[in-house]
């Protein structure tokens, strides 16, 4: 009964250590030496390979080393194979110091005062008090309820937006494609934390800007494949927005001269908001891959019918 690392190979070696204190008695292997693969009951990976049930036939679980699944073909994924996102308590910590830091950079003009440094301008901006800027989030799961408790303590009025019904003290939620608009409309810092499916890539493209006040600001710490790049460009040139923070891409990395690189209304870092830190990791897998051999329900189980 082995388990395989197929991701980042410096955390795999950190895995790997682990593992070798934490389960001496499970073997674990780093992609590619996979040893005997019928032998491999359990994966870890952020990109699978092409043909898990070929590769793996007698494979009873699958990790996502990320928050999120969309990386992986779930219709590849044999349907008696459940596949697991991570729910180490490091990622959502990460995510709201990366986040937190952005939605204040975007109040405080941050991009901006960037743009007019490498200019070598000085020039004091008008200052807007939290309480007088409105911040929305797309995606009311854990990371996006998390963020909003996190973001009250700055006085910002806050505002949600998900598919399905969600009730957040101090939140006015909508809910639906037909409140988004008026969602929308209300909102003068925008935060994509939605899965990203069929439904949700490419929403954040001109129609969706359309909605928002001119000027707003948006913060894309989902997937690159909510954001329709050319959309933003045109926005941000416009003045329909006036900055934004974006942590992912499509695709990752973005090649030599894409505009995002050199746009002076926009911040780019390589998607680093959140990591996955293999010390909480290991001990979440071990505790699911226990749950699995008893039976039990498995925290963070994806549902492949809505995709996360």
């Amino acid at each position: 009964m082995t388990v395989v690392y197929k991701a980042n190979m410096v955390r795999g070696a950190e895995w790997a250590r682990l593992f070798a204190e934490r389960a001496p008695d499970l073997p674990f292997r780093l992609w590619p030496d996979i040893g005997d693969p019928t032998e491999v009951r359990y994966l870890v990976a952020w990109m699978p390979p092409d043909d898990i049930a070929k590769s793996f036939p007698n494979l009873e679980l699958v990790f996502s080393v990320g928050a999120g699944v969309d990386q992986f073909d779930i219709t590849k994924l044999p349907p008696h194979i459940p596949l697991v996102r991570m729910l180490e308590p490091g990622i959502t910590e990460r995510m709201l110091e990366y986040a937190s830091m952005a939605v204040l950079a975007l109040h405080r003009d941050l991009v901006h005062f960037i743009a007019q440094q490498r200019e070598q301008v000085w020039r004091e901006l008008p200052v807007t008090q939290t309480g007088e800027r409105r911040v929305g989030v797309m995606g009311l799961g854990l990371l996006g309820q998390a963020l909003l408790g996190r973001l009250k303590s700055f006085g910002f009025p806050l505002l949600g937006w998900n598919r399905s019904p969600r009730s957040i003290a101090g939140v006015t939620c909508f809910v639906g494609a037909g409140a988004l608009p008026d969602f929308l409309g209300q909102t003068d810092i925008l935060v994509c934390l939605l899965p990203l499916t069929s439904e949700t890539r490419g929403i954040l493209n001109a129609n969706l800007f359309a909605h928002l006040p001119r000027g707003a600001r948006l913060l894309n710490v989902g997937r690159g494949g909510h954001l329709v790049g050319a959309d933003l460009i045109a926005a941000l040139d416009s003045g329909v927005l006036s900055a934004a923070v974006l942590d992912v891409a499509e695709p990752e990395p973005l090649p030599a001269g894409h505009p995002f690189w050199s746009h002076p209304r926009i911040l780019l870092t390589p998607h680093i908001a959140s990591t996955t830190k293999p010390e909480t990791a290991v001990e979440f897998v071990l505790d699911v891959i226990a749950r699995h051999r008893r039976g039990e329900a498995l925290p963070g189980r994806v549902d492949r019918d809505r995709g996360y």
